[in-house]
Parts: C-alpha cells; structure tokens; sequence
C-alpha cells in the first residue's frame, strides 16, 4: 500500500478570522478542533476515515449502522462498524427505531471495549427511511424518540452519546426545538443539526438561523452546526453566526480529505495551505482504493471505490472519457493504469471550491407512514421492516 504524505504545497497568504471556540468536550473526550466527520453512507468506512484523520484532528463518525444488524452479527454490519488500526477516538452512529434494539446494540459496543463515542441518527431524509417513521420523520412521535434516547443513555455508560437532527418534518411541522429539549433533559453529550427539514433534503441553502436559535434554546449542552460547510471559511462562519461549539462536516469533504486540514489551520488561526495539485490528488486516489481492497478484498472493495473519483477529480481537465472510465474501473492495475497519462502539475481549479459534491436532492414531499402527522405520540413501536432498511442483512 502506498504510504502518499499529505500535499505539503506552499501555504495561502490568506489568515482567517478564527473565532474563539474552546475544545469540544463530550463527556471525557475533548476534541480539537472542534470538528466532526458526519455519517455518510457508503462514504465514512475505515479506509476514507484514515485518510480523513491523517490531514488533521477531530472527531470521524462510522457511515450509519443498524442497532439491528448489530444485535443480529449481520456482516455488513460488522465491517460498517471496523475500525483502522489506531484509530481513536472511536466513534459510531447507530440508527435505530426500537428502544430495545438500541440498548441492545450500545451494550454489545459498551461490553467489547469498541466506542469511545456513539451518535443517534435522528436527521436521514431518505424516503426508504422515513416512510416507516424512521431517521428525521422520528423525532414527530416524541414518546419513541425519548424512549430511544434513554435507553441508549442507560446502556451507554460512560460512552457519550450525541444525537443528530434536522429540523423537522417540513416547515410547517418543525422538531428541532422540542427534540433538542428532549434530548438534553435525558442527558446528551451533545447535539448536531442540519439545518434543512425532510422535505428540503439537500436542496436549498442550509439555515443557519436554526442553528443559532438552538444555540439558544439549550445552552447547557454543545450545539454543533451542520450544512454547507465547503471550505475551512465556511465553518469559522457559521461558528460566529450561530454561537454553536463546532461544526459537522459531510458534502465538503467527499473526494477532499485535505479539508480538514484547513478546518485545523482555521480554527488555529493559521493561514489555509494551497490544495493539492493533480499529481497528489491522484496519489490519494489509489491509497483510497487500495486502502479499500485491503478492507473489503479485490471484488467488493473496488466497487466501492467507483464513487469516489468524481468528486477527487472534480475541476480537474482529465476528460469524459477518463472518468467514466474510471467509475467502471475493475482493478487496482487498471486504475494506475488510467492515471498514468495524465499530468500531474495540473493545479486545483479554485473556481471549483464551493461547487457541491454528493447529494443534490432538490425539495421533495416527504414519504411518511399514513397518518404519521396526526399525532406526536406513537404509543407503541415502528413496523419491524423500518429497522430492516439499514440492518446490514
């Protein structure tokens, strides 16, 4: 496996304005800086977190996993929920409809010495998702989300565990509020939101405002802010517009690892260094998938690396040609092979910074279960199939 130092390029002349923001502190696990890695399906495995880790510090979250499949030992679970060698802290987000399934699952954690920090995910907006009441469409029946978060508080020990939310259904059932004050009277190291509701998915640009208003609303327990974050400038931002204690970082950081290298220099106060050039981009390209491969094997893992060059090569002149090539690529031989040709001195294009990777989900009505708004108590317990979605089975 190559062993590709991060791009030690000459540094900006440009020196943020860095907010005063103190050291994250969960219970007894203090990050600095103040940043998170959010959960990412299919993205936020081992081997991106690896990279992620090696351009600066903070706190990298595990792609969601089911308490379900945990409790199960499905596989895909298990791998979800390896961690690299060293990897610390060691921090996982379980998704969960039952309270039983979430104690459950913190328990196996808890037992096996795995997690130092563990994150309830109360903020997914997918329509697979939310049609059984799952993810942001929970928080609506208040019973079931405190039922979860309690459970998970009493199995959890001395774990701290946070809890992820958008705010709200739509705008005229917004949760935040509540959900926040929920959560911090059952205990909660801390809170994450998005600021953007079911409906609006990825679409329209994040509010902030909210952010800030729950800031506000539950001053005893640290708010972090999450949507939009592109570049390091972006974070320092919404800390100052909203008071919250650190931000969440997903989009920005897809095929840019190095971002959180900037988002250290920033809230350090220290001049953002320039990006990569093509060259070491490329060289990130094939440690990403050989990292993969070593995880996954030759098969599954290259699979799962076919994602990620487009965002890397995203503003780069490689051609059409060469990316959809790359996107079917079968082998580690073929991907050299196909970054061979190209030039390596080929700078980042900066008019590209801010151009939005992953999800572009433009406004959609959400999928709820039938009668789901009619009431705020649930009284009972999700269909099973909702915990099936994400169990790893």
């Amino acid at each position: 496996m190559s062993t590709s130092p991060a791009p030690t390029s000459p540094a900006s002349t440009s020196r943020p304005d860095a907010p005063a923001v103190a050291p994250l502190e969960l219970g007894g696990l203090s990050v600095w800086p103040p940043v998170v890695l959010a959960p990412m399906a299919g993205v936020t495995n081992a081997p991106f977190r690896t990279l992620c880790r090696r351009y600066g510090d903070g706190l990298y979250v595990s792609e969601m996993i089911g308490a379900r499949g945990l409790v199960e030992g499905s596989a895909t679970s298990q791998w979800k929920a390896t961690f690299a060698p060293g990897e610390t802290p060691r921090s996982i987000q379980l998704y969960t409809i039952d309270p039983d399934d979430a104690a459950a699952a913190t328990s196996l954690l808890v037992e096996r010495g795995e997690i130092d920090h563990l994150d309830l995910n109360f903020g997914c907006p997918a329509p697979k998702v939310t049609r059984h009441g799952g993810g942001s469409a929970l928080p609506w029946r208040t019973d079931l989300y405190a039922a979860i978060i309690a459970a998970t508080i009493r199995s959890a020990g001395d774990v701290p565990v946070t809890v992820k939310l958008r705010k709200g259904i739509d705008e005229d059932h917004l949760t935040y509020l509540e959900a926040g004050r929920i959560a911090a009277d059952l205990g909660v190291a801390a809170i994450t939101l998005h600021g953007r509701t079911t409906e609006e998915r990825y679409g329209p640009p994040a509010d902030w405002s909210a952010i800030g208003r729950l800031v506000e609303h539950v001053p005893e327990v640290p708010v972090l802010g999450n949507g939009d974050i592109w570049e390091a400038a972006d974070a320092l931002r919404m800390v100052a517009r909203t008071g919250c204690a650190g931000v969440v970082v997903g989009r920005g950081c897809l095929g840019r690892p190095w971002l959180f290298r900037d988002l250290q220099a920033a809230f350090a106060g220290r001049p953002i260094p320039a990006p990569p050039d093509l060259g070491q981009v490329c060289d990130l390209l094939v440690e990403h998938a050989e990292l993969l491969v070593q995880m996954l094997g030759p098969d599954v893992g290259i699979r799962e690396f076919r994602k990620h060059p487009g965002w890397y090569l995203q503003g780069f002149p490689v051609g059409g040609e060469l990316r959809r090539a790359l996107n079917q690529v079968a082998s580690l031989d073929e991907l050299g092979d196909r970054l061979a040709g190209l030039d390596r001195r080929v700078p980042f294009d900066e008019a590209v910074r801010r151009q939005p990777r992953g999800h572009t989900d433009k406004p959609k009505r959400p999928n709820l279960p039938q009668g789901w708004l009619d009431s705020r108590v649930h009284g009972g317990r999700l269909d099973a199939g909702a915990a099936a979605l994400v169990s790893g089975g």
